[in-house]
């Protein structure tokens, strides 16, 4: 390499090199971003804290969305509790239209059965009636069928309908003195009242 190159170069390291603070001309530079990012950063900082107000206001909407979600919370609670209830009401009282439908058939049996039992040389007929109607009360009563014979109980207006009120001194009064047809309730659930005759007070 020739002296003239070497000059040069030597001449282009001192115009870079800054003899005050030792440094080269790019290494300024990089000083002087290095100082315009801590202002950025500096300022950032400043907008993040933000106006009192402002943060009360998002405090507040902040609050209000957690009132908002618990509520949404709640309400599918309930909905998850009333679905639920829905499909028990569903598997106890499904067959409760079947079932009414079916009480005058049982009705008809029963009243067959007495007849039955009052004719002489039914007995093979009465035994089988008995059998049928005992069978089919059976096969209610295992889908939640209960049968109401309040005979001699006290009178219950929730479960039975008084067709008469008749005076009768060898009965409590108020009680259930002849019962006209049966009652029957479902899991709990009254499906035909019961109607009978009372003892008159």
């Amino acid at each position: 390499m020739s002296e003239a190159g070497n000059g040069s170069d030597q001449e282009d390291d001192l115009k870079e090199f800054d003899p005050e603070d030792g440094s080269t001309e790019g290494e300024a530079n990089d000083e002087v971003e290095a100082g315009s990012l801590e202002d950025i950063g500096r300022e950032a900082n400043e907008e993040s804290a933000g106006d009192p107000e402002e943060i009360a206001q998002e405090s507040d909407e902040i609050t209000a969305l957690k009132d908002q979600l618990l509520r949404r919370a709640a309400e599918f609670e309930n909905v998850k509790r009333r679905s639920a209830r829905d499909v028990e009401n569903a598997h106890k009282f499904g067959a409760e239209k079947l079932i009414s439908d079916l009480l005058p058939v049982v009705d008809s049996l029963e009243k067959a059965l007495e007849l039955a039992s009052e004719t002489q040389g039914a007995e093979a007929m009465t035994e089988g009636i008995d059998l049928s109607v005992k069978m089919f009360l059976d096969a209610l009563g295992k889908n939640g069928l209960s049968v109401i014979d309040p005979l001699g109980e006290p009178f219950d207006p929730s479960l039975q309908e008084a067709l008469a009120a008749v005076p009768n001194e060898d009965a409590e009064p108020n009680t259930v003195m002849e019962v006209i047809q049966k009652g029957y309730s479902l899991n709990d659930r009254l499906v035909r009242a019961a109607k009978v005759v009372v003892v008159k007070d």
